[in-house]
């Protein structure tokens, strides 16, 4: 629902082309009675409407039909309707002009699949809805969810720790034919080697002392299911051969055992090293990579897309507002900044971790500064690491830098100054005095 007219058009020809059955209104009131009559499965709505607000609309919808998803549409996106957005219980919170339709397509794909989801889904289990954002990257990373989850295909997530793997992972798994079997996950890095391999791959009693019984392993307690290995760049290179055999043959052998087993399993992996120089190193297998890379999903850390922090602060206040009995309360101007302005080292993580705390640290209606308790140590930026512990003089490594372009120039054109100032874009002038000032004229 829309007032423009021209919008309205446009989702419906790309949503009717999609397969989806579209009622189109672009005024407030017939939105209503047509959501009241039809019932859709979907609301597509904008923010600003005349006469009743979207926001306004957005809790009448939500009163007719609590489980009805309501994307939240609006060209004017700021820090209090989004957090009034997502304390109504927005789905989510997209800006126009879109990026492109892939992006309509792909939000409206997302919140048909929480809607169908099936009943016995574990409460509490974070669905694919808590993946929020409007940044490319993260979008392009729901995308691929999309294309991933109705097939076997084995998918390796990367990303720094915090910006929300497992929590991807799961909406693969419970937008896939298999979301009525068992979802587990595995920490490689939370065992040592020996204990790993039993509990992934189960032994047989007396293989090794202290094995009294017979133990299934967790890949084969995830039968007709999903497993996802988080860290797998942490798994020892012996355990990584057995992986393989797993993930190539689809048997595996129990500790002590002969006999191998059949195992029905869809695999998604993880990990925040670079396994290419793993495998370049020799630290990780060529072949168990190119067996998990399949289906690459990069997701971004949390300061390379701050665009994204009024909405994820937003989503995890009205969360953990509700959670706590704490309504309404809102986000100061100084919490705004200093939220913007900090580096995140922990991710998306810290960040729900921070609001967390603020919500429990509140005590009137709006959120301090002093109640983030945001560490001041920022990350060190690349450059930084450069510098030696002694120092450097500044001048001298830039001249130095300069002398090295100088010469290169030079030498890219024969000699011929012309030429070689037109390379680094500067006149014949001043390359003739930086020649000179270089002592380069003699070479």
């Amino acid at each position: 629902m829309d007032d423009e007219r021209s919008l309205l058009e446009v989702l419906e020809i790309v949503l009717e082309r999609s397969g989806y059955e579209v009622v189109a209104r672009d005024r407030p009131e017939d939105g209503l009675e047509a959501f009241r009559q039809a019932r859709p499965d979907i609301v597509l709505l904008d923010l600003l409407m005349p006469g009743i607000s979207g926001l306004e609309l957005l809790e009448q919808f939500k009163a007719i039909d609590p489980s009805v998803p309501v994307i939240v549409i609006t060209a004017h996106s700021s820090w209090d309707n989004a957090l009034e957005a997502m304390r109504l219980g927005a789905f989510d919170f997209i800006k126009k002009p879109f990026a492109n339709n892939d992006q309509i397509r792909e939000v409206v794909s997302r919140a048909l699949a929480q809607r169908a989801a099936p009943s016995d889904t574990p409460s509490g289990v974070p669905t694919a809805s808590e993946i929020l954002g409007n940044s490319p990257a993260i979008r392009e990373a729901l995308g691929l969810v999309d294309r991933a989850a109705p097939t076997d295909t084995t998918v390796l997530i990367t990303g720094e720790s915090g910006t929300g793997k497992e929590l991807l992972s799961r909406a693969v798994h419970y937008r896939s034919p298999r979301a009525n079997g068992p979802f587990l996950s595995v920490n490689c890095a939370a065992f040592p080697e020996t204990l790993l391999e039993s509990e992934l791959f189960g032994h047989k009693r007396g293989s090794f002392s202290g094995a009294d019984s017979d133990k299934m392993g967790l890949i084969e307690v995830c039968h007709r299911g999903t497993f996802f290995l988080d860290e797998v760049g942490e798994l020892s290179l012996g355990t990584q051969v057995k992986l393989l055999r797993v993930l190539e043959q689809r048997t595996l052998l129990r500790v002590g055992d002969t006999a191998e087993r059949k195992i029905d399993v869809r695999f998604i992996c993880a990990t925040n090293r670079n396994l290419e120089d793993m495998v370049a190193n020799g630290s990780f297998r060529a072949d168990l990579y190119y067996r998990i890379n399949v289906l690459p999903i990069h997701l971004p850390p949390l300061r390379e897309r701050k665009k994204d922090i009024p909405l994820l602060a937003a989503h995890f206040l009205a969360r953990c507002c509700k959670r706590q009995s704490k309504r309404g309360l809102k986000l100061g101007h100084a919490v705004q900044e200093q939220l913007m302005a900090y580096d995140w080292p922990g991710n998306v993580r810290e960040l729900h971790n921070v609001i967390q705390r603020a919500v429990t640290l509140a005590q009137g209606e709006t959120l301090r500064g002093e109640h983030l308790l945001l560490s001041t140590r920022r990350r060190i930026p690349a450059e930084a690491e450069l510098i030696p512990p002694s120092g450097v003089d500044l001048e001298q490594a830039l001249a130095e830098t300069e002398r090295r372009y100088l010469q290169a120039a030079l030498d890219r054109t024969g000699g011929h100054v012309t030429n070689a100032a037109k390379l680094l874009g500067i006149s014949f002038r001043a390359m003739r005095y930086k020649i000179q000032k270089h002592d380069l004229g003699r070479d």
